[in-house]
């Protein structure tokens, strides 16, 4: 799987600053004012010293109102259709994905490529949400196992789209370890809340993959923010 962010608001931390010296000033903080008058009144010495003095504050004290204003968008590559499910259950994002409607997966069909191979399909012992279990099936059966029902999925969908049949219902006989590709658009706030959610140990595996990555794409974007929330998260993101 691969992350990468796409665009995101400019000088995230300077907006969330100034929408939140709105709520604790009657003063005017729009651009005709400099984010150095802005910012005049919070501790430090230097600008950098104010905007995380502020940042700070409002992540204690559970103030996340000005962290929906910024907005990222982030590419992902190489998602399985399951891990997809869980990630569009986040409704305050905006997703645009691969379409099996569309992308002809007949072409190059390699097993390795298209789907998904957890590391579990060779592990011995395998840790899940439901603890330590060893696996009574061989690691080369297993792997025989996965492969062949692979393979038949991959070859009857290539049959059915060479034979005319529509990719749209030919795709049903993909398995949900197919991979996709997708974007996705959504506030820090919100972003926080995926992480909140989805780093958790009893979360599945690979939307854990995807939100280590993300966090490490988001610090680049809002490095203050973020860096705090990696040191500190979980946080109850209240209303």
């Amino acid at each position: 799987m691969r992350v990468k962010l796409l665009e995101g608001t400019p000088n995230p931390e300077e907006l969330v600053c100034r929408c939140a010296r709105g709520d604790y000033s009657d003063e005017w903080v729009g651009k005709s004012r400099s984010f150095e008058e802005i910012m005049e009144r919070v501790k430090g010495e230097t600008i950098e010293e104010k905007k995380r003095t502020l940042l700070d504050h409002l992540m204690r004290s559970g103030h996340w109102g000005p962290f929906e204003h910024p907005q990222a968008t982030f590419a992902i590559q190489g998602m399985s259709r399951a891990c997809m499910a869980q990630l569009t259950r986040h409704r305050h994002a905006s997703f645009d994905v691969m379409s099996l409607r569309y992308v002809d997966l007949s072409e190059g069909m390699d097993l390795k490529q298209r789907f998904i191979y957890p590391d579990t399909f060779e592990q011995e012992e395998v840790v899940s949400r439901e603890g330590v279990e060893n696996v009574d099936m061989p690691v080369q059966e297993r792997q025989k196992l996965v492969d062949e029902i692979y393979k038949n999925c991959a070859a009857a969908y290539c049959k059915l789209v060479d034979a005319g049949i529509p990719k749209e219902d030919a795709r049903m006989l993909l398995p949900i370890g197919t991979k996709v590709n997708l974007t996705f658009s959504m506030n820090a706030r919100s972003l926080m809340h995926l992480l909140d959610m989805r780093m958790k140990a009893d979360a599945q595996w690979e939307i854990r993959e995807m939100s280590r990555m993300l966090l490490e794409e988001a610090k680049e974007w809002m490095p203050q923010t973020f860096a705090y929330y990696e040191e500190k998260h979980p946080f109850r993101l209240t209303p």
